[in-house]
């Protein structure tokens, strides 16, 4: 019988918990079985794919996040002020939770709950665009564009790839600006 209290969502926090304080590479069922208060065979109750599965969850939920922290940050704006906010929400999260970040799927996956989740996170980046007059093909290669200037920053800011004096806030309102002047000019 499962533990009362315990649900593949509880299982997900315990492992969250786990993963800001130790790093992704602490991701064991054993220490998640440990926080939870149960045996490690357990967990299997809640969480039946094992670790695979508990790390499937995990990327759903992170997704999920940034998909909401975007969201709110990006809610009631458009044009250049959405773009801008929803660069500085993208950074932020990462640099936040710097190991939930590196979580996050960079690539499409195989599960019906990860392609849903990667599919609102896309969502919002496409609301985003269109308000640049983006659509089609176009719209995806603009996608594309900002979501690799916005991780490539996040994980360079995550990795202190940005050791120089001058101030790092800068540096992401200056490509957020080169962003925004290529969208401007973008082929329609």
């Amino acid at each position: 019988m499962p533990r009362a209290g315990l649900t593949p969502a509880a299982v997900v926090d315990r492992a969250l918990e786990l993963v800001d304080e130790q790093g992704p590479e602490a991701l064991t069922l054993a220490a998640v079985a440990g926080r939870a208060g149960v045996a490690t065979p357990s967990l299997y109750k809640h969480v039946t794919g094992g670790l695979a599965e508990l790390r499937r969850l995990i990327a759903v939920r992170v997704t999920d996040e940034l998909t909401e922290r975007l969201s709110r940050a990006v809610l009631g704006r458009g044009g250049d002020e959405a773009l801008a906010a929803l660069i500085d929400a993208y950074v932020d999260y990462a640099v936040q939770y710097p190991s939930r970040y590196a979580a996050l799927p960079q690539a499409p996956q195989d599960d019906p709950a990860s392609t849903a989740a990667a599919g609102r996170l896309v969502e919002v980046i496409l609301a985003v665009l269109r308000g640049y007059g983006l659509a089609g093909s176009e719209l995806i290669h603009a996608t594309r564009t900002v979501r690799a200037a916005a991780h490539g920053f996040a994980s360079l800011s995550t990795a202190g790839g940005f050791r120089l004096a001058e101030d790092v806030a800068t540096t992401r309102q200056r490509l957020t600006g080169a962003l925004v002047a290529g969208l401007r000019d973008w082929p329609r």
